[in-house]
């Protein structure tokens, strides 16, 4: 799927200013000079600018110009590379443990899905993430098999979903439901994060939605914190 011209510009600022090719405080290129440099129109440009605006990227300041403010925090554990960023971990890595294929769906982690949800099926995968090598993160994530073509071909290892689901497929995360219990590790978990029988693990349950109407993902993740502190909000 071809991206409009606003939104290539937008990916493409986004990612140095997560780089920090451009650093809090600093300036972007002004409109003219985007314009002029990516051969697109102003308007093109302002567009992409305005989101990153609206996304909590930049500051626009009356005759100065857009102001870098870095990457924007408070996604929290919504997104598990934004919950990375929060814990401050660098050495972040994925196991694939079931790569993204398409199954029935009869279960949403106990929230309910709708009808036609059911009759496409769903796309599932499950990851297991390691910061320094240690296990902190099993996912489970579930997505309705519909508007996202040749989504079982990607290779989800080391990336975020929701950049993805922005950068090929033009869909944004808008918000959610999020259930948290405190419960007892299983054998499955006792071997995916090393534990014992009876260790604590966080389990969440999250309904999340997007700007897509009817788009509506679903993900169930096992945390064990005792070496990180989760932040951030929802």
């Amino acid at each position: 799927m071809e991206l409009p011209q606003h939104k290539k510009l937008y990916e493409l600022l986004r990612r140095h200013i997560l780089d920090e090719l451009y650093k809090p405080g600093d300036l972007l290129p002004s409109e003219n000079e985007l314009s002029q440099l990516h051969g697109i129109a102003r308007p093109t440009v302002r567009k992409a600018l305005d989101q990153l605006v609206s996304d909590g990227f930049i500051l626009k300041h009356q005759g100065k110009g857009s102001l870098v403010k870095g990457s924007p925090k408070g996604i929290g554990i919504l997104a598990l590379s934004s919950t990375t960023s929060a814990l401050k971990g660098e050495n972040l890595s994925t196991q694939i443990i079931v790569q993204p294929e398409i199954r029935p769906w009869n279960d949403a982690f106990g929230f309910e899905i709708t009808q036609a949800d059911k009759e496409v099926g769903c796309i599932y995968f499950e990851r297991l993430r390691l910061m320094d090598d240690k296990p902190v993160f099993f996912d489970i994530t579930v997505l309705p098999n519909n508007g996202i073509p040749r989504f079982t071909s990607i290779n989800m290892e080391n990336r975020s979903l929701f950049d993805m689901l922005r950068s090929k497929y033009q869909i944004t995360v808008t918000g959610g439901t999020q259930q948290i219990f405190a419960i007892k590790a299983n054998k499955r978990l006792q071997t995916y994060f090393g534990i014992k029988a009876g260790h604590p693990i966080l389990q969440l349950n999250r309904r999340i939605e997007t700007s897509r109407p009817g788009f509506i993902l679903y993900s169930q993740i096992f945390c064990i914190t005792d070496q990180y502190g989760l932040v951030g909000s929802f």
